[in-house]
């Protein structure tokens, strides 16, 4: 069996985000044939814009999103909320994404999305949104895939996603999905 790649783009650039934490939970807690890359780079993206996105000449960071979302076999969008959305820079990396339209780098691609945030539903305004962008964006939006974590400012204040024993079984159920996904495609 081949190994899988999962590209874990992180909606908040912060370093010490609640957030990174939870992607590198979802990193340490992934099976042996699954590979989750942590895109380090979204803050470097540009905000799109047609007049840039020039063949042979898209700005580097962009390129790279690109390479590292095309050469992945899922996504997992990982967002905090921002004032009830989803933070602008995973925002402009779906629209980078998303182009060339009907052959960007989501097209087809089975997407999920999970996150925590400092509110009592865990920032679901914003994974609504995330899935609502990435699906009309061509993705394949993984609906069942479900990790809302609330109250992460005191949740996670001295522990890290990683040593929370209810993170850890909900991150499990995220691979049987991301895995159910990939086989589907093979069944069909």
């Amino acid at each position: 069996m081949s190994k899988s790649t999962v590209l874990a783009l992180v909606g908040s650039l912060r370093a010490d985000s609640h957030n990174r934490k939870l992607a590198e939970a979802i990193q340490l807690n992934a099976p042996a044939e699954v590979d989750v890359v942590i895109h380090e780079s979204l803050g470097n993206v540009p905000f799109y814009n047609e007049d840039i996105d020039v063949e042979g000449q898209v700005p580097a960071a962009a390129a790279a999103l690109r390479a590292a979302a095309n050469d992945a076999d899922t996504l997992l969008l990982v967002t905090p909320e921002h004032n009830g959305t989803v933070p602008a820079s995973l925002k402009n990396a779906i629209d980078w994404l998303s182009r060339p339209y009907g052959a960007g780098a989501l097209s087809g691609k089975p997407t999920a999305v999970v996150g925590t945030a400092f509110g009592q539903y865990g920032g679901v305004w914003a994974q609504d949104e995330a899935r609502k962008a990435v699906g009309i964006a061509g993705a394949q939006v993984l609906e069942e895939v479900k990790l809302a974590v609330p109250a992460s400012m005191i949740r996670f204040a001295e522990v890290h996603p990683k040593d929370d024993a209810e993170v850890v079984e909900q991150i499990k159920g995220i691979f049987d999905a991301l895995a159910e996904a990939k086989a589907a495609p093979a069944a069909a």
